[in-house]
């Protein structure tokens, strides 16, 4: 039994020296000294030692055990030691080197100019409102009095999923399905993505922003609508902002109008941003039409309202003095750290 011991300390030991890595080293470990290991073998094997003898070969084994245990712990610290310069050597950090700069982002020029028109509305006591962006015939079209044949079906070269369903191009379905909904009064903007078929330019894209408000109650006037206008735009562009109607035409209100400000580069007087004329468009807006507040439900012998719409980029462009919609795109970081 002690030649046997003997031998297993002369192999383990063998191993030991031989084993390059930590793996290695582990492996010669559960070989001699594991659960299933060939010292453990020879304590299951005691039972065929004659009694006398079992305290001897058992104080052997410990003996084997412990000389095998610490050859381990040696030889485990000095391949941890070597992994270690190892690592350190292949992982050289030259702390003269600059740092990585943490560039810190910000908002994008139209989230900006969203945020100044929502905080605007807010004040006045209006709320926020989203719709999809896929939406239906019916309600892009039909409940705006834009009934099929109509002509501002063409003009606007809708995207069509198919023959009744459409990307939006207004946000004013957004409207519709509120007032729909028949919890007046009405306070609202719905500002969101629209979508029509235009060729990229420095004033068009297939994919850009409205934002519509409309405001549904009793004895809602056109004197409501322009003073609502007029404190919207004195707000946006500054105190001294004038505000100008023209008469114009959109299917869904009646009467309708374009509105212009006063040119804030030169305080009206002319020049090329205005292009000499004072004034500067910016939104359409009217009453909406008795037969659309009927499609949604309203009684127009009762409540009256008004709508308007602005493009978001359009009141980018403007505040900001940018010539090319298309850089609102781009992504130029160049162009959005002047934000």
């Amino acid at each position: 039994m002690k030649e046997k011991l003997q031998h297993i300390q002369e192999e383990a030991a063998k191993r030991i020296q031989e084993a390059n890595s930590l793996d290695k080293l582990n492996e010669v470990r559960v070989a001699f000294l594991g659960k299933k290991g060939e010292l453990t073998a020879v304590l299951k094997g005691m039972k065929d030692v004659a009694p006398e003898d079992r305290p001897k070969v058992g104080q052997w084994v410990n003996e084997v055990r412990a000389e095998l245990e610490g050859l381990l712990e040696e030889t485990k610290a000095k391949l941890e030691a070597e992994a270690l310069e190892k690592k350190l050597r292949e992982e050289v950090i030259d702390v003269t080197l600059p740092a990585k700069k943490m560039e810190i982002g910000h908002r994008h020029p139209n989230t900006i100019a969203l945020e100044e028109v929502e905080r605007i509305f807010i004040g006045m006591g209006y709320e926020v409102v989203e719709g999809p962006e896929v939406e239906y015939d019916l309600y892009n079209f039909e409940k705006l009095n834009i009934p099929e044949g109509h002509p501002a079906k063409d003009e606007q070269d809708t995207f069509y999923v198919n023959k009744n369903i459409v990307l939006r191009t207004q946000t004013s379905p957004v409207q519709a399905r509120v007032m729909e909904e028949g919890k007046l009064p009405i306070r609202m903007i719905a500002p969101g993505r629209v979508f029509r078929s235009d060729e990229v330019d420095a004033t068009h894209s297939p994919s850009f922003h409205q934002i519509e408000g409309l405001v549904i109650d009793k004895h809602i006037t056109f004197a409501d609508l322009k003073g609502t206008l007029e404190e919207f735009a004195k707000e946006l562009f500054g105190p001294e902002t004038k505000t100008k109607f023209r008469p114009h035409h959109f299917p869904f209100t009646e009467p309708s109008a374009e509105v212009d400000v006063s040119c804030f580069k030169c305080g009206g007087k002319g020049c090329r941003f205005c292009k000499g004329s004072g004034w500067i468009e910016i939104l359409g807006c009217g009453m909406v039409h008795p037969h659309v507040l009927e499609m949604c439900g309203i009684d127009p012998e009762e409540y009256t309202g008004f709508a308007f719409g602005v493009g978001l980029e359009r009141i980018a462009l403007l505040k900001y003095e940018i010539d090319d919609m298309r850089l609102l795109y781009e992504n130029d970081t160049r162009f959005l750290r002047q934000f």
